[in-house]
């Protein structure tokens, strides 16, 4: 399936850099979960790049790497618009010097978005520090795509066909 598919309003969300926190799971379908510390979103939303720590999210990488399964939601602060992605074939790489201008971006929009309910930049850098030889980037094609805004729509499948 396409991510063209998706609203322009939430691509446009997506590729700002908003909250996004990725999960996974392992054989046994037990959950792992962390907050990715950067985000990239490419053709229109048909390749996505989150960024996470090695240190902080072991069990999330070595799902992912085991099971290829992966559940991204990105989400607006200011407003919980909420669109959550899915993919079963997602894959795992050292996070290089190329890198880095995607995670300064990402910041730069996480400090705004912080800021709009009340954050200063300071706590959003705490929270989004990292050693780039620690992060692991995973990048996956969505294959299902979900509005998960809180409210009535709230579980509405945008694309796709895997739950």
């Amino acid at each position: 399936m396409s991510a063209a598919l998706l609203p322009p309003d939430l691509l446009a969300m997506m590729e700002r850099g908003v909250s996004v926190i990725v999960g996974s799971r392992d054989a046994a379908l037990r959950p792992s979960i962390m907050r990715a510390l950067g985000s990239k979103v490419e053709d229109g939303g048909r390749k996505v790049t989150v960024f996470v720590s090695r240190r902080q999210s072991r069990q999330l990488v070595q799902d992912v790497a085991a099971t290829g399964y992966i559940a991204v939601v990105f989400s607006e602060p200011s407003s919980h618009r909420t669109v959550q992605l899915k993919a079963r074939r997602a894959l795992l790489r050292n996070a290089e010097a190329a890198d880095e201008p995607v995670m300064a971006r990402y910041l730069a929009s996480m400090e705004h978005e912080i800021q709009q309910v009340g954050f200063a930049p300071h706590l959003t850098r705490a929270m989004l520090s990292h050693r780039l030889d620690d992060l692991v980037a995973i990048t996956f094609e969505p294959e299902v795509a979900f509005d998960q805004t809180p409210g009535p729509k709230a579980g509405t499948r945008l694309f796709g066909g895997i739950a």
